[in-house]
């Protein structure tokens, strides 16, 4: 059985997510490669402002990816065409999808999305909030969410949390963000494996890894990344900040950033196996 500890902030929240749970995986979990793919679409253009959702199709399908961690997804806005992306990527895909929203944008909707080859049986938007500092303002910044999913993965259930944090230069309001991020993670009883991934922009110096170490989440690349980190910009990328972390029995087996240009930025694609 799943079992999940409630923070007390958490628990009206999670409560709709994590109901019904009871029952998944049941006969406890067996080892197997699970294959992720951490994705910023670019609202669902390329570079040249084309669209690009049969391209991530494309993608997810030519690289077998079980899970797709998106961020950048325009749910009917005006400049989607208008189109429901994560919907249109679930039809060319055959995947489950979960969509959530951080914003309202152009007369539709703006967040983050998640796609998977096995069932999704509860997802939530959570809101990530933030308090000015002394002096300062919340006026004109983007709201920030995570995405908390349950997925029914062949040898019980899995939690991922989706995940993009603020784009400024500083840490500021990312640090605010991630404390969010890490009490949704917490709300996870530790022997339910947990993937949290996503756009932190944040460079691999930043507090906010140590402090996503602190909390038992393990940089997948750390451990088995091959090649260049380095995600955005994708023409020419010098900075790595698209991730994803494990917590719990999981393995990295393999990571790497992909040459591939339907975004701007690269996607990074990851083997771990269930233990």
């Amino acid at each position: 059985m799943m079992r999940i500890r409630l923070h007390r902030a958490f628990a009206l929240v999670l409560a709709a997510l994590l109901a019904g749970c009871a029952g998944i995986g049941q006969g406890g979990r067996g080892g197997g490669e699970v294959t992720v793919l951490v994705y910023n679409i670019h609202a669902g253009t390329d570079t040249a402002r084309q669209n690009n959702l049969a391209r991530v199709a494309e993608l997810v399908r030519g690289t077998g990816a079980d899970l797709v961690l998106l961020q950048e997804v325009d749910r009917n806005t005006q400049r989607s065409g208008p189109a429901d992306q994560p919907a249109v990527l679930a039809r060319l895909t055959g995947y489950s999808v979960a969509f959530g929203r951080t914003i309202g944008f152009q007369g539709g909707d703006y967040g983050i999305a998640l796609l998977s080859r096995w069932p999704i049986r509860r997802d939530t938007l959570i809101p990530l909030s933030v308090t000015a500092p002394p002096g300062g303002t919340t006026e004109g910044r983007e709201q920030r969410g995570v995405l908390m999913a349950v997925v029914d993965a062949p040898g019980g259930p899995l939690a991922v949390l989706n995940t993009h944090l603020d784009a400024s230069g500083d840490d500021t309001w990312r640090a605010q963000e991630m404390a969010g991020v890490l009490r949704a993670a917490a709300t996870v009883d530790a022997d339910v494996p947990l993937l949290l991934g996503g756009d932190l922009n944040a460079l691999p110096e930043s507090p906010l890894h140590q402090t996503l170490a602190d909390a038992g989440l393990r940089d997948a690349w750390s451990g088995c990344g091959v090649g260049d980190a380095r995600t955005f910009p994708v023409n020419a990328p010098a900075r790595r900040i698209d991730y994803l972390y494990l917590r719990g029995d999981v393995r990295c087996v393999d990571a790497r950033v992909l040459a591939e240009y339907a975004s701007d930025h690269r996607p990074l694609l990851v083997r771990i196996r269930l233990r």
